[in-house]
């Protein structure tokens, strides 16, 4: 990301962003509710698009592309949006198959089988045939954990993907995340208000404040700060 602007009206979300993440790296991004943490994932993802400044994946410039260049573009990219989005009227394997579907030919028993292989990566492999009411939230993040992993991403966004969840709950997802780390070698960009949880799988962390980054660094970094908000925002978690 180069110059990334974003305003909505008078209110500068994004205000010149430069941030490079590195293959296999775990990005996570902190800052106070409105601080465009959000926005940022929806940016890199092509749902909005920003005023100024480039995004580039992979040497591709993403934010002039085709509609269904872009298209191409996010089968690479992993959503996993911050209430889990999933269908109510679909079963959790048909919410996991849903993409397949959509976006590969395997056959149907293929699908079944890379839909079990997927919720039995997230701990799920027994409820592939409830629906989406009958699982708790904690559950229905790690769906939609999966479902963002069904088309083999090589970068995964995630928003809030511990919000309202116990510590306990939040902690698994976590480790989840750190495990497809090690195991997938993804390349991911974390948006969490879960300062302490990022210790356990972020390599680095972004602290945005009043549309730029603040400070960057490991956890160690952040809590060495004498900067007057980073110790508030640390301390306050």
């Amino acid at each position: 990301m180069k110059g990334l602007r974003k305003a909505f009206g008078e209110q500068t979300v994004l205000n010149g962003i430069d941030l490079s993440i590195a293959e296999g790296e775990t990005v996570a991004v902190l800052g106070r509710s409105g601080s465009g943490k959000s926005v940022l994932l929806k940016l890199l993802v092509g749902l909005q698009r920003a005023d100024a400044g480039s995004i580039e994946i992979r040497g591709q410039q993403i934010q002039d592309l085709k509609p269904r260049e872009l298209s191409e573009v996010r089968k690479k990219i992993g959503f996993l949006f911050q209430q889990a989005a999933l269908y109510d009227s679909l079963t959790v394997g048909e919410n996991v198959s849903f993409p397949l579907m959509r976006h590969t030919r395997l056959s149907e028993s293929e699908r079944r089988d890379k839909v079990r292989e997927l919720l039995s990566d997230v701990g799920l492999q027994s409820d592939l045939d409830k629906m989406p009411s009958q699982i708790s939230g904690g559950m229905q993040k790690r769906v939609g954990l999966a479902r963002a992993l069904a088309l083999g991403p090589e970068l995964l966004l995630l928003d809030e993907p511990t919000a309202g969840l116990d510590p306990i709950t939040a902690a698994g997802i976590g480790k989840l995340i750190l495990d497809l780390k090690t195991r997938r070698k993804i390349t991911s960009v974390v948006v969490t208000h879960d300062v302490h949880g990022t210790k356990g799988f972020a390599d680095r962390l972004i602290l945005l404040h009043e549309g730029n980054i603040l400070i960057e660094g490991e956890f160690a970094d952040l809590q060495k700060s004498e900067d007057q908000f980073v110790s508030q925002f640390i301390s306050a978690a």
